[in-house]
């Protein structure tokens, strides 16, 4: 049996976006208010009961959105262009060591119906 397990964290973030449409408003500095979630699925392990101790994912995903809470996202080293598809990839590269892995990362942003998914398996 493989069971998913999910985390939720949220952090305020600033950035700017050269496309080919809506040019003028990308370029400002903006910010939003970004959702991201984690999985991870796995077998529940039978000492524990758990796929993965939901503490643990927790305090990671405080750090990670520390680091990215309140901040200018174009500065973000290893971020690249600060777009949603970035963002999975960036979450989804600083959790690769977590056992086991991300399944997968979704963010999003509620005020204007923007998201994204990266689905890992």
């Amino acid at each position: 049996m493989q069971f998913t397990v999910h985390q939720r964290f949220f952090f305020d973030a600033a950035h700017t976006l050269e496309r080919a449409i809506e040019t003028e408003s990308s370029r400002r500095i903006h910010g939003h208010t970004y959702y991201a979630e984690v999985s991870v699925t796995g077998p529940r392990n039978p000492d524990n009961g758990m796929v993965i101790d939901l503490g643990y994912l927790r305090s990671r995903l405080k750090t990670l959105g520390d680091a990215l809470d309140h901040r200018f996202l174009d500065e973000i080293p290893g971020l690249g262009k600060p777009t949603l598809e970035n963002l999975c990839l960036f979450i989804a590269d600083s959790l690769a060591d977590l056992q086991p892995a991300p399944s997968r990362i979704r963010v999003w942003r509620d005020s204007i119906g923007d998201g994204c998914v990266l689905d890992l398996n």
